[in-house]
């Protein structure tokens, strides 16, 4: 037997390399959310965070979870995870913590993306976010993500439903009215800053809604499932067909 055909272990799953640490919710979860496994073209692995509800996480910033985080974190890792992401991007309140503790690539919010974003627009444009709370959203929430903390920011706390349903963990949401929520939220960036060159959403939850949105507001939109999908891409580099032994 040659080297090329010894197979080596460490892992108990294998051929998911993207580990999600889940809040604990009973909200809707559609195809584009993150917690919906149908939403990657690869497989992950998923961990609940028990006591890690969406009102701790977005209004009480976490307070008291990091143990259990840092313990589901490292519970995917031994499971065999290569990179690490959440459910929420006010998690970026973690991204130190998280990272030093499991010891590979962590990913804790969509926010972390608008920096690299910016940096790609003309002269004069500038990445605006949109937030499932806009009041709770603060600046070391955009600083730990690496946020120009001038950055616009709306959110959709007043809207009809996005909000309401996933922070208050309803067990239904009406997807054409938290939709509305997304699309106005848009509007008042787009109308309030007219320098906006592209939209990142900070909330996991609002990746169904980004293609609507993307083409009501006519930007560029960013996503937790953009941010993923490019994460995952390093974690498991494509292979190309000519380096493959017949």
């Amino acid at each position: 037997m040659t080297d090329q055909t010894i197979a080596t272990g460490g892992k108990s799953v294998y051929g998911a390399r993207l580990g999600i640490l889940m809040l604990e919710t009973r909200f809707p979860r559609i195809p584009g959310d993150v917690g919906n496994a149908t939403t990657f073209p690869f497989p992950v692995l998923y961990k609940v965070v028990q006591g890690a509800s969406s009102e701790r996480v977005v209004k009480q910033k976490s307070e008291g979870l990091l143990d259990a985080f840092k313990e589901a974190a490292g519970d995917l890792v031994s499971l065999g995870a290569d990179g690490i992401t959440t459910t929420c991007g006010f998690l970026s309140l973690l991204q130190d913590e998280l990272s030093a503790h499991v010891g590979v690539p962590v990913a804790t919010s969509s926010l972390m993306q608008a920096p690299f974003v910016e940096r790609l627009l003309p002269p004069g444009k500038r990445v605006g976010i949109i937030t499932i709370s806009a009041e709770s959203l603060t600046r070391e929430h955009l600083e730990k993500a690496g946020v120009d903390p001038a950055t616009p920011v709306v959110g959709t706390e007043g809207g009809r439903e996005f909000t309401r349903a996933v922070v208050g963990d309803e067990l239904e949401m009406d997807c054409a009215a938290a939709e509305q929520d997304i699309l106005d939220a848009g509007e008042a960036l787009t109308r309030t800053h007219d320098d906006i060159g592209a939209i990142v959403l900070e909330c996991t939850n609002m990746g169904p809604f980004a293609h609507a949105l993307a083409n009501h507001v006519n930007l560029p939109v960013f996503d937790i499932t953009t941010f993923l999908n490019w994460f995952h891409a390093g974690l498991a580099p494509r292979r190309y067909p000519q380096f493959d032994r017949p």
